[in-house]
């Protein structure tokens, strides 16, 4: 274990100190952000701390936090320069660290505890939290966060989910959380990155819809407690933070719960995302505190996740379609590589156009929720088509692999497991 925490040690500080030598740091304010990440991973990887000992203090100086919208092109496809900075960032990651790690952690149904050390290292919290909190954000980033959603699901899509369960908790905590919420809970994680997260939405009924709730919460004297049962919850079982949405005076509402004796887990047993740990939780008359106040978008927060779990199909798919191109090649059949055959041609290139178009929609979307515009329909449709395609290009990537599609050997079967959770999970992470 040692070694494989040195070894997330020097990943990360090997990246931070190939970065740290950019010009482009200075002409982008970075450089501030990159040694406070240098410094914390620096001090965390000689602290141990126990679950008992996480404390969520309120910090009287944290005034509510709103991140100013981008005023930009609402369709500008160019990257500035920290986004490609980012992009680059993610790509590395994903392919030396989640990549290699994909296939034991899917056979063992375990998430890597190593993997904290990384996302320490790399720093991926801070793109969440506001700068006036030691982060990097000094107005939405929402293209920013889909494109780190995309780029490390390149590596591995259960991974990347769990990687960003937390990740997003900030972003919805700093785009709805009351001040008094804000000043709780965003300094805890500023401080603490031991401080794991996530989210309890999906219920176990069919054809899910989250605007009809069986998961009830009743306030009492201005206090509030949850009654219902959540599925799905990735990292459910370690999380130390849960936001739960439950129906509250006959309306979908969404609450900060603290893990507690009240709330029980159980393994899902999933066809995918076995890496991400699913579990079932159960609430029972368990404490909570209601997240946003008069300004909270309940619609505009499931939005918001979906788009999540489509930038990642989009990325997971982007690596179907690689390997499927790298195995037409070398794979020979009547003398000839396969990627002759027009079948299996035309089959890799109708999952390229799927994947721009899919692409093209998250980021139309994307980018009208950073201007502060309505993109309600944007994001239905993206969902709509990603659901559909990215189920349809992890089927043609088993397909054009023929027999070896089908046996573990080859990635391409655990990617197809994992993309048809992006037509069954809603919201569950936060742009």
């Amino acid at each position: 274990m040692t070694n494989m925490i040195n070894k997330a040690q020097g990943f990360g500080l090997s990246l931070i100190t190939k970065i740290a030598g950019s010009d482009v740091l200075d002409q982008l304010k970075l450089r501030k952000f990159l040694e406070k990440s240098l410094y914390q991973g620096s001090k965390i990887s000689f602290k141990t701390l126990s679950k008992t000992q996480k404390v969520f203090k309120a910090d009287a100086n944290i005034h509510k936090q709103r991140l100013p919208n981008q005023q930009k092109s609402l369709f500008d496809l160019n990257l500035t320069e920290e986004q490609q900075m980012t992009c680059d960032a993610m790509d590395q990651f994903a392919s030396e660290v989640l990549y290699p790690l994909a296939h034991s952690a899917d056979q063992e149904e375990k998430f890597p505890t190593v993997l904290w050390q990384h996302c320490t290292n790399l720093g991926l919290n801070y793109y969440a939290l506001p700068e006036a909190l030691g982060g990097v954000a000094t107005e939405k980033n929402i293209l920013s966060n889909i494109l780190i959603a995309e780029h490390l699901a390149k590596g591995d899509f259960s991974l990347t989910a769990g990687l960003l369960s937390t990740f997003s908790v900030i972003n919805a905590i700093t785009q709805w959380g009351s001040e008094k919420i804000q000043a709780t809970y965003l300094p805890s994680f500023a401080n603490d990155s031991d401080i794991q997260a996530t989210f309890a939405i999906q219920e176990a009924t069919p054809a899910f819809n989250p605007f009809n709730l069986k998961t009830k919460a009743i306030s009492d004297n201005g206090k509030y407690s949850i009654d219902g049962e959540k599925t799905l919850v990735i990292l459910g079982e370690t999380a130390d933070l849960l936001l739960v949405n439950a129906e509250l005076n006959g309306s979908p509402e969404v609450f900060i719960v603290k893990r507690d004796h009240t709330i029980t887990a159980k393994k899902s047993t999933a066809m995918g995302m076995k890496a991400a740990e699913t579990v079932t939780l159960k609430f029972n008359q368990t404490p909570a505190e209601l997240l946003g106040d008069e300004d909270f978008n309940y619609p505009a927060f499931l939005d918001l996740g979906n788009l999540m779990w489509c930038a990642m199909a989009v990325g997971t798919c982007e690596a179907v379609k690689a390997y499927c191109i790298q195995y037409a090649n070398e794979r020979t059949a009547f003398g000839e590589p396969i990627s002759h055959r027009q079948s299996v041609a035309f089959m890799i290139a109708d999952m390229a156009i799927e994947i721009d178009a899919m692409r093209m929609l998250i980021l139309s979307a994307a980018s009208l929720a950073e201007a502060g515009q309505a993109f309600h329909r944007e994001a239905y449709l993206a969902r709509l088509l990603c659901a559909e395609k990215s189920m349809q290009i992890g089927t043609n990537g088993v397909q054009i692999l023929g027999g070896h599609g089908f046996t573990k050997e080859h990635p391409v079967e655990r990617w197809y497991r994992d993309l048809r959770a992006t037509a069954i999970l809603h919201s569950g992470l936060h742009a």
